[in-house]
C-alpha cells in the first residue's frame, strides 16, 4: 500500500515553479459496498488527484474489500479493531507513518462522501504557500482544511429536511469566509507533520488521551473529528473550510437513523469539551452549548404559545406575528441556492418546524445522557 519511488518523484515534480506535495487519501470503510466505488471515482476525478488511495477495510462482512481491490486501489484491512472509525484510522496511520514525509498531506474521507472535482486542489492552495507557512485567520498556523457538504439523494421528506439543513450550514461557513467550528469527518486534509505532533502531544500529556493509545485519534470519544479539531486548536493551529472545498455526503434515510446520528454528534461534542475543560479554545463551544440549551427552551415556549393560541381562540398578536415572519424569512432566504421548490417548502413555517422540534428532542436527550453519564452507544 505504498507508492513507488517513481510515483513519488512524479508527485513531487515541479509544476510552474511550485513543488506539489504528495497526498494520500484514507477511506475508512465498514460494509460500504454500496458507495465505495463512487467515493473512489470522485477521488480519481479530482483536478489534482491523490497520489495514493487507501481503503481501510474495517471488520467488513460484505464485499467492500474485494470491490476496492478490483478498483485498483490499496487496501488496508484492520486487525482486531474494536474502536470503530478512530481505531481503524490509527492502525492505518501507524502503518503508513514510515512512508510519509512531514510535508505530505493526508486526506481523511468518509466512504459515503463524494468530493467535488476541485476539492483537493483548493485544500492544497489553502495549506500550501511558496514559503510553506500559510496561516489561518487570527495569525494561527493552519493545521487542517475541511469541506462543506451538501446532502445526497433519497430519504423522502426527512432527506429533504437534511439537505436544507446542510445548505444552511454551507451558507453560514461561506459567509464566515471558511471559519468552521469543526473539520468534519466527511472529508478533511492534514499535513502529516501536524498529525504526528497531535500523537506526540497525547503521549506527552499535553492533550487528552483517556484511551491511553497515544495515537492521532482518541478512540474513547464518539466524535473523533470534533475532538481532533479541538486538539489542533489547543496546539495553536487554526482550522479552515474554504468555500471551494465542497462535497456531497449521504443523508440518513429514516427518522430513526437520523436520531441515532444526531444523538451521537451532540453527545460526542458535549463530552469532547468536558474532556478538555474550560479553556480559551473551548470557551466559545461552551457558550454555544448554553445557547443551544436555551434554544430548546425557547422553541418549546414558542410552540406552547401557538398551541395555547389555537386552543383558546387565535389572536394575531403583533409580537408573535413579527417573530413568525422573521422565522419565515430566515428559513426561505437560507435555502435560496436550492431553488424555488425548497423556498416554498420552507415558507410554511410549520412544515420545517416538525424537523426542528425533532432535532431539539434529540438534543435534549443528549444533554440528559451526558448529565447522567449514561453508557455511550454508536
Amino acid at each position: 500500500m505504498h507508492a513507488t519511488t517513481e510515483e513519488r518523484a512524479r508527485l513531487r515534480a515541479a509544476e510552474g515553479g511550485h513543488v506539489r506535495t504528495a497526498v494520500t487519501a484514507l477511506l475508512p470503510a465498514h460494509n460500504e459496498e454500496a458507495g465505495i466505488a463512487a467515493a473512489v471515482a470522485s477521488l480519481r476525478r479530482q483536478t489534482e488527484p491523490p497520489g495514493e488511495i487507501v481503503v481501510i477495510a474495517d471488520n467488513c462482512t460484505d464485499p467492500t474489500e474485494q470491490i476496492a481491490r478490483d478498483l485498483g486501489v490499496s487496501v488496508f484491512p484492520t486487525e482486531g479493531n474494536v474502536h470503530k472509525k478512530a481505531g481503524a484510522l490509527n492502525q492505518a496511520l501507524a502503518a503508513l507513518d514510515p512512508q510519509l514525509a512531514d510535508d505530505d498531506l493526508v486526506l481523511v474521507m468518509d466512504a459515503d462522501s463524494l468530493l467535488d472535482p476541485g476539492f483537493l486542489a483548493a485544500a492544497r492552495r489553502a495549506l500550501e504557500a511558496p514559503d510553506g507557512s500559510r496561516r489561518a485567520r487570527g495569525g494561527a498556523r493552519l493545521g487542517g482544511v475541511g469541506g462543506t457538504f451538501l446532502g445526497g439523494p433519497g430519504g423522502g421528506l426527512v432527506g429533504v429536511f437534511q439537505r436544507n439543513e446542510y445548505a444552511r450550514y454551507a451558507r453560514d461557513v461561506r459567509r464566515l469566509q471558511g471559519r468552521a467550528l469543526v473539520l468534519t469527518g466527511t472529508a478533511s486534509v492534514f499535513p502529516m507533520r501536524v498529525l504526528r505532533e497531535v500523537a506526540r502531544a497525547r503521549r506527552e500529556g499535553r492533550l487528552p488521551d483517556k484511551s491511553g493509545a497515544g495515537a492521532v485519534y482518541d478512540v474513547h470519544v464518539l466524535t473523533e473529528d470534533n475532538e481532533l479539531s479541538l486538539a489542533l486548536m489547543h496546539l495553536g493551529y487554526g482550522i479552515l473550510a474554504p468555500g471551494e472545498c465542497t462535497l456531497e455526503t449521504e443523508v440518513m434515510q429514516t427518522w430513526g437513523d437520523l436520531a441515532r446520528q444526531r444523538s451521537r454528534w451532540k453527545r460526542g461534542a458535549l463530552e469532547n469539551i468536558v474532556d478538555y475543560g474550560f479553556t480559551r479554545v473551548t470557551a466559545p463551544y461552551w457558550g454555544r452549548q448554553l445557547l443551544s440549551a436555551l434554544g430548546v427552551l425557547a422553541t418549546l415556549a414558542y410552540v406552547a404559545s401557538l398551541v395555547v393560541g389555537l386552543i383558546g381562540g387565535w389572536q394575531l398578536h403583533p409580537f408573535w406575528l413579527a417573530v413568525s415572519l422573521v422565522f419565515v424569512l430566515e428559513r426561505v432566504v437560507t435555502v435560496r441556492r436550492r431553488g424555488w421548490p425548497q423556498m416554498l417548502l420552507a415558507a410554511p413555517l410549520v412544515i420545517e418546524m416538525v424537523y426542528d422540534l425533532f432535532l431539539q428532542v434529540v438534543q435534549a436527550r443528549a444533554f440528559y445522557q451526558v448529565a447522567l453519564r449514561r453508557e455511550k452507544r454508536w
